[in-house]
């Protein structure tokens, strides 16, 4: 049976090559013409512990993950146990064969909560506790097993390379286990080996050795297994131009789009990724000579440094950012305050993630909405922009600067782990539209015979800058309250006329910038029943109101992309007339809706809400969405669906 979509889950101990063997095994479907979605979890220690991920491969373009597995190849007896309920009838477990006795509870990295709350599920069910009986228990629901002798496949590959140590060829467990899944879709391997080939395209004895590991579990696979699983994976005709990226990466290129030059940052999960990755690609070719240009990418000593610095870079010119994620960007606040301040053009990338405090620091969460919004001692305006999918990060991540020099202010680029480890199969993103706007910036010419003013009143509170070292513009930038010329100021009229100045900008950012750049709107204006998002759970809010809307019910989707300012005019004309109004998010308290009441005094109906670490799927905003229009649902639901 050729399947229209497929879902393959790897796991195993951290550091085993997981991340790897997806990579791999995503841009192999990619190579075919399918679409893939990926969601990365991985637990927050270095080596050792649970990390899995998460492929959803289809024929048309998906957005998010759903709550079934197709297929689970396990490096590890941990593997089987955390995800075996998650398999569905007519789908398969790959297993290494030397683990099928293992006991469960004698595994050591399963946490003391999770052993008891699966000894509870094991004596409901009245199931033995090995991993032979698990799985002989979900042979009787259709799931098939498939046992791998791993270390007789190992031995054959270190033969067949001359090795004599088998320790020298143990990582590549992965790529076996890859060679066994695509074997079992029958799937055509050479797309497989051209994924490794790009993946380890610096290391050629790499991919000499990991082609041969394929090859030997492919063949294996398909000699022992043949037919087995009932599903194939099949290639697709296509001439269109594809890319496999994680969300990170996207923001890294819109970055260099948007014509950033200077990153700073100190390392932190979710976000350093995003700096690694331009560290690694410094050297840009410039769209307009062909010529080479640089991102300097500097590793600060702390957040403060890294927020401190990229501002000083933008006064002298250059399009800066830093990017961060919970405690490092409450390290930032004083230094975002002085930027707010002296109107100073720092773009801040904010990867949300489980807080608070260090809390879950390589999980999901939507919970500093509000702290982005309000960040800082005293009022100065920002914009606050909040990515929904990895296509808006790219964008997102270019637009950031353009609202920063044209309204000379903090930019707060907001989304999320959940985006920034999850990684997407796309058309080529278009570049050509975007063009960057500077804003008002006198040269030197301009300013002979002239009295500078560096914070000039005007009517749009924007005042015309130059850039540090221009002849002809001196002037001061303080953390003090100060005048037109930046002296230090504490009259009484002035801080007035200062203040009224800096939070004009919101007015203009308001009145000026388009309203596709601020929100998306799905369906029909008019419905009953209206959804309101932001962020990462836009992919399966968007999937499950296509299937509820195709089952006929009324409904639209609005999501907010510019969180700060609320366009609120836009937003009350929305939703002031809908029946119910569902808001989606992934904190406890419901922020964003709690921002939309407080900007049009419209309040939420319904709150579907999940604060478990783990990312939103299309399977359960679906299950909460209809309940909700079946009116069989309470006014606030939490999801809690993730391993």
């Amino acid at each position: 049976m050729v399947s229209e979509e497929f879902n393959w889950m790897a796991g195993g101990p951290q550091g085993s090559g997981v991340d790897s063997a997806a990579n791999i095994f995503g841009r192999a479907c990619g190579y075919g013409g399918l679409y893939v979605y990926g969601r990365r979890e991985y637990h927050s220690n270095i080596k050792g512990m649970h990390s899995y991920f998460h492929l959803r491969v289809s024929k048309r373009e998906v957005s998010a993950n759903v709550n079934d597995v197709d297929l689970l190849a396990a490096f590890d007896a941990e593997t089987v146990v955390r995800h075996i309920n998650e398999v569905v009838s007519g789908g398969g477990i790959i297993v290494d064969k030397d683990q099928i006795d293992t006991k469960i509870f004698s595994i050591p990295s399963l946490s003391r909560e999770f052993k008891d709350e699966f000894r509870q599920f094991l004596d409901t069910k009245g199931w033995g506790d090995s991993l032979r009986d698990v799985l002989s228990e979900a042979e009787k629901t259709d799931v098939r097993v498939f046992q791998v002798p791993y270390m007789d496949l190992l031995k054959e590959v270190a033969s067949k390379l001359g090795i004599e140590q088998l320790s020298k060829v143990t990582r590549m467990i992965n790529v076996l286990t890859l060679g066994v899944s695509f074997g079992l879709l029958d799937y055509d391997a050479s797309l497989v080996e051209k994924a490794i080939t790009a993946i380890f395209a610096e290391k050629p004895k790499i991919v000499n050795m990991n082609i041969l590991a394929l090859r030997t579990a492919y063949s294996y696979s398909q000699q022992t297994f043949h037919n087995k699983l009932g599903h194939k994976l099949e290639k697709i005709e296509t001439t269109e131009k594809r890319i496999f990226l994680s969300g990170n990466q996207a923001v890294a290129l819109g970055k260099v789009l948007g014509g950033c030059r200077v990153q700073t940052y100190y390392p932190i999960t979710p976000a350093a990724d995003e700096s690694e990755y331009l560290e690694s690609h410094e050297i840009i070719k410039t769209m307009t000579d062909g010529g080479k240009g640089a991102v300097v990418v500097i590793q600060t000593e702390d957040e403060i440094a890294a927020i401190n610095m990229a501002s000083g870079a933008t006064l002298t010119g250059a399009r800066a950012a830093t990017s961060t994620s919970g405690p490092g960007f409450s390290l930032m606040v004083e230094g975002l305050s002085w930027a707010g301040n002296n109107e100073v053009p720092v773009v801040i990338t904010y990867y949300q993630r489980g807080a608070p405090s260090t809390g879950l620091p390589t999980r999901h969460g939507q919970d500093d909405l509000r702290f982005a919004v309000h960040a800082g001692h005293g009022e100065f305006p920002r914009v606050v922009l909040a990515s929904g999918d990895i296509r808006e990060c790219f964008y997102d991540a270019a637009a950031a600067f353009n609202y920063a020099e044209k309204y000379q202010l903090p930019v707060i680029h907001l989304i999320d782990k959940a985006l920034g480890n999850s990684s997407q199969t796309y058309s080529f993103f278009d570049s050509g539209q975007f063009k960057i706007q500077r804003g008002d910036i006198l040269e030197e010419t301009e300013l002979q015979d002239t009295e500078y003013k560096r914070f000039r009143f005007t009517e749009s509170g924007v005042s015309p800058r130059v850039f540090l070292g221009t002849k002809n513009g001196i002037h001061w930038y303080t953390g003090d309250e100060h005048n037109e010329f930046g002296h230090i100021s504490e009259e009484s009229t002035n801080r007035t006329m200062m203040v009224e100045k800096r939070m004009k900008k919101l007015e203009a950012v308001d009145r000026e910038v388009p309203i596709e750049e601020k929100v998306n709107f799905f369906g029909n204006k008019d419905a009953k029943n209206m959804i309101v998002s932001w962020g990462s759970p836009k992919g399966a809010v968007l999937e499950a109101f296509q299937i509820l809307s195709e089952e006929g019910f009324s409904l639209g989707f609005l999501q907010i992309r510019m969180v700060h300012p609320l366009p609120k005019e836009y937003v009350t004309d929305v939703l002031e007339n809908a029946e119910k109004i569902i808001d989606v998010e992934m904190n406890y308290s419901g922020q964003l809706g709690g921002i939309i009441t407080e900007k049009t005094r419209i309040p939420m109906n319904f709150y579907v809400l999940k604060y478990n670490g783990r990312p939103m799927t299309t399977t359960e905003v679906y299950g909460a969405l209809k309940r909700i229009l079946l009116n069989q649902a309470p006014e606030r639901q939490v999801l809690t669906y993730g391993s």
